[in-house]
């Protein structure tokens, strides 16, 4: 999976080296190991703070569930070559958050990775897909792989 997610993120950083216009805010969801709501604001031309809060399940092979707070600070890049309206991006940041199991709860610190694809349609919405690796300090969870799709409002 690293490695398919490596290809594609050299695939699409060959194909266009341009910034994308990052304009205004947008917010709604996003899907993945849990629900969460989703929150973007331009942090200059072509970067933005992206701000998630929702519910999560650590790993597919763990009972380990919980509430998670995350931050990401993203550069985003045009995908003209697929038409207009496309965007990819990619950033860094950290997450916390309490997650428990039948037996115990766990408070949760780490840092995370994310890699996406996004459209921005003519109306104020945006679709995404992104990959994000999470890895944990300091506790049972050494770190898992969140892939998401997002449905956001732009205003």
């Amino acid at each position: 999976m690293k490695k398919l997610a490596l290809t594609i993120a050299l695939l699409v950083f060959t194909l266009c080296v341009t910034n994308a216009q990052v304009k205004g805010k947008s917010i709604g969801i996003r899907g993945g190991m849990g629900g969460e709501l989703s929150f973007q604001t331009a942090m200059g031309s072509a970067n933005r703070l992206e701000i998630d809060l929702g519910k999560t399940n650590l790993n597919s092979t763990s009972n380990y569930s919980g509430t998670q707070l995350t931050g990401i600070y993203q550069w985003v890049w045009t995908l003209d070559e697929l038409g207009p309206g496309f965007n990819w991006y990619a950033g860094c940041g950290g997450t916390l958050g309490m997650y428990s199991n039948n037996s115990n709860s766990e408070f949760g610190l780490g840092i995370v990775g994310q890699l996406g694809l996004e459209y921005n349609f003519n109306l104020p919405l945006q679709v995404a897909f992104d990959w994000r690796p999470n890895f944990y300090l300091g506790n049972n969870h050494q770190g898992y792989d969140n892939s998401a799709l997002s449905l956001r409002y732009r205003f």
